[in-house]
């Protein structure tokens, strides 16, 4: 069995890459935006449209920084929440078994 630890390790581990949205909404935004950006392609100058695709490069951009920083955020919290678990006394009121 492979380590999950050496995957991320050697970056075989992408989740940014893997990731699809379980939004039913999600396939058909995309395609809205392929048909504007293809209109657009077709209304403005080349230099203008190139503006365009760098506008759209710049929040891709910001949209990938934010992604992982929620990423690790929820990590974070997900290790801290494990970290509680192990470490409850278990005198602790309303820590016995289920």
């Amino acid at each position: 069995m492979k380590s999950i630890l050496e995957d991320m390790y050697y970056g075989n581990i992408r989740p940014n890459e893997s990731i699809k949205s379980a939004d039913p909404r999600a396939k058909q935004l995309h395609h809205e935006v392929i048909m504007l950006l293809d209109n657009y392609q077709k209304k403005l100058a080349a230099a203008e449209f190139e503006e365009i695709e760098r506008l759209l490069d710049l929040v891709g951009e910001l949209n990938s920084m934010h992604a992982a920083a929620a990423f690790v955020q929820g990590y974070r919290i997900g290790a801290l929440m494990i970290t509680e678990v192990y470490c409850m006394d278990t005198n602790e009121e309303g820590s016995g078994s289920i």
